[in-house]
């Protein structure tokens, strides 16, 4: 049609959208009419289709001006849902006619045509109402629904709800994207976890006002940090420390803040105190060459000598320490001759012999570090607090009413806030090629369009407040600023916490294991529509059901690939072995941890120890990948690298759940093919 001597009006892919819909160089409109027209159904008409006359061909045609669609046939009612489905792929034809040909006869190709069927990253379009399979016998909440559906214990069935009316069509509309035939979630798989009903959550609603604030005095925090190490330690913050420190805190914050901790005990990080002491005196780095391991044995000799000199030490600390790095020095100038193994082993000698004496006199100052870092974030959180609250008492949002709760079981549903948002300020969007890029006062985040794309499906499946897309964007910038503020602006910083496992490893996870929901996830990174996130305040209108060490399922099979922090890992499995000694209904965690025996973490060793551990295996380093945490912003050829160490899958089953998705040598064996199929480079 895009050659048809017709009447249009052309209008800028590209042009700005406001929060509401509306777009700065004015609305879309569709191709205007030489002849009068019939009117079409209400229905229709509120879905974009208006009536045109083709003048090459001299007959009428369908068009619809939010996906810039055309038809030769009227199109049919509840055939195609403009928003879940903008290319029609999934409709099917109205009986008793083929497919629409274009202006030359020749029959019209769709897309899903072009893409190879069945392929473990095939494209796949979310529907609504699709029919369940067999190994996703649960179907969740609906999206447009406040209540959740009841959970028959015994049958495993849902009490059927009441037929709801679906809402209008929204004034936001997605553009017209052509993807390659390659996406990395399936949000067809519906959900078999089941929880009890729960209240909605006490969050304060999110704000791109209290963002920018919220982003400004966490960078804040990072220069403090920054500073102290130098000041105190002369080194520089160990490689994403404060990342590792912000999931450590909220396993034990019980503040008011969704990123900053303000309320734990201890207040001194283990976390933070271990990566800081591991650095001092200096930072050791690997090393490949000779020459390298020689300049490293001696700076870390001078610089032993150096602090205990400088600090309050013991005489027996200071004579020990002194003697050793004289030592070593002296070793150094006589012997020329020595190999990269020599200076290694003379290394470790010496941090044997001066560690626990330089980390004697350390302690005091890496805690007052630790400590004082916790009081700034406090502080920041206090003011933060008070900001919001200020906002939303002058934007008349009061606290509501308390929710009438049902104590019964019912399928996971997206977390809901007690609060509702204020009016939120306009966010402005534009497209840069494939880059969607949103603006709140001169601050641009931005997101590949496929994954713009993906929030769309998301928000319209999971928020049940704003129907018409009016708050759509300036969430989808709250989103995206709060995980960029959380990982920091470094190159490549943050992204390992945020990896993903393949798609194959997904497809068979729920093929095989009937898996269907994932414990540590993002709206960003999630290949299910149904995740638990660390963000409920922001994540919940896009399908979070919250952090997961606050979700309690009854029933249901989970895959849990959770950021690499040793406290979070640990509280995780405190949590696991909690919710399979209470539930005897089916319940089953598949848990990918790295696998770090030098020392051997306590959440690995818990695991391995487990009574309730039904099997395990291992996946080689260098041998298997993780997609990128920037996956929703990095280039094609940056989606996956290679895993450095080695992967430990471990499965951890009740009884119930051991019948139901029991690990045998067969299921294993797919699992395992899962990581060799697939090609990175490939689109």
């Amino acid at each position: 049609m895009t050659s048809e001597n017709h009447t249009t009006v052309k209008v800028d892919t590209s042009m700005v959208m406001s929060p509401t819909g509306s777009a700065t160089q004015g609305s879309p409109v569709s191709p205007s009419t030489s002849k009068p027209m019939p009117e079409l159904p209400d229905e229709l008409v509120q879905a974009g289709w208006s009536k045109c006359w083709s003048k090459r061909e001299n007959r009428p045609y369908w068009f619809n001006r939010f996906t810039n669609q055309s038809l030769w046939e009227m199109p049919v009612l509840g055939q195609h849902d403009v928003i879940s489905d903008p290319l029609g792929l999934n409709a099917a034809p109205a009986e008793g006619t083929g497919d629409a040909g274009v202006g030359n006869g020749q029959r019209k190709r769709r897309l899903s045509e072009e893409t190879a069927q069945g392929g473990p990253n095939s494209f796949k379009r979310s529907k609504v109402g699709i029919p369940v399979t067999p190994t996703t016998p649960i179907v969740p909440i609906s999206p447009i629904t406040p209540g959740a559906k009841p959970w028959n214990s015994t049958t495993g069935t849902e009490d059927k709800p009441g037929q709801h009316s679906m809402p209008a069509p929204a004034p936001y509309r997605p553009s017209l994207y052509r993807s390659c035939g390659r996406i990395y979630w399936d949000l067809d798989v519906q959900t078999n976890a089941v929880i009890r009903e729960r209240p909605p959550a006490n969050h304060l609603p999110p704000h791109p006002e209290m963002e920018l604030q919220r982003a400004h005095l966490t960078t804040k925090l990072r220069q403090h940090y920054h500073e102290l190490c130098y000041q105190r330690e002369g080194i520089e913050p160990p490689r994403e420390s404060f990342n590792r420190w912000l999931l450590e805190r909220k396993v034990l914050d019980k503040g008011p803040d969704p990123l900053l901790p303000s309320e734990c005990d201890p207040i001194i990080s283990p976390s933070m105190f271990r990566e800081v002491m591991n650095d001092i005196p200096i930072r050791l780095s690997r090393i490949k060459y000779k020459e390298e391991a020689r300049k490293l044995l001696f700076k870390y000799a001078e610089a032993a000598k150096k602090m205990i000199d400088s600090r309050n030490a013991t005489p027996d600390s200071r004579k020990v320490v002194k003697w050793n790095a004289e030592d070593t020095m002296n070793w150094l100038r006589r012997d020329h001759s020595a190999s990269k193994e020599d200076y290694m082993e003379r290394l470790e000698h010496l941090r044997k012999q001066c560690g626990p004496h330089v980390a004697a006199v350390a302690k005091d100052s890496v805690e007052g570090i630790c400590t004082k870092i916790y009081h700034i974030s406090a502080e920041y959180v206090r003011r933060i607090h008070q900001a919001h609250k200020t906002l939303l008492k002058d934007c008349n949002v009061s606290d509501p009413e308390a929710a009438d709760v049902q104590d019964r079981l019912v399928y996971c549903y997206p977390i809901r806030l007690a609060l509702p948002s204020p009016a939120q300020p306009r966010v402005e969007l534009h497209f840069e090629n494939d880059i969607a890029c949103l603006r709140y006062k001169g601050e641009m985040v931005k997101v590949n369009r496929s994954y713009f794309t993906k929030l769309e499906l998301l928000y319209r499946y999971s928020s049940i407040d704003d129907p018409r897309f009016e708050k759509f964007l300036s969430r989808v910038w709250c989103l995206i600023k709060r995980y960029l503020v959380m990982f920091g602006a470094g190159v490549n910083e943050g992204t390992g916490l945020q990896g993903a496992l393949p798609v194959p490893v997904f497809e068979a996870l729920n093929k095989q294991f009937g898996v269907t929901f994932e414990c540590f996830a993002s709206p960003l990174n999630s290949y299910f529509k149904q995740f638990c996130s660390a963000f409920p305040d922001t994540d919940g209108f896009f399908g979070s059901r919250g952090p997961f060490l606050n979700f309690s399922p009854a029933s249901g099979s989970f895959e849990a690939n959770p950021p690499f922090s040793e406290e979070l890992m640990d509280a995780m499995v405190t949590h696991f072995e909690k919710l399979l000694e209470k539930s005897s209904e089916p319940l089953s965690f598949i848990i990918f941890v790295p696998e770090w025996r030098d020392p051997l973490t306590p959440a690995l060793h818990r695991m391995e120890t487990s009574a309730f551990r039904r099997h395990q295996m291992s996946v080689p380093a260098f041998e298997h990948e993780y997609r990128s945490g920037s996956q929703h912003i990095c280039k094609k050829e940056e989606m996956y690298y290679k895993a450095v160490h080695g992967t430990v899958v471990i499965f951890l089953q009740n009884a119930a759940g051991f019948a139901k998705w029991e690990p045998t040598p067969e299921r294993i064996q797919e699992l395992l093919a899962a990581y060799q199929v697939y090609s990175s480079s490939s689109c």
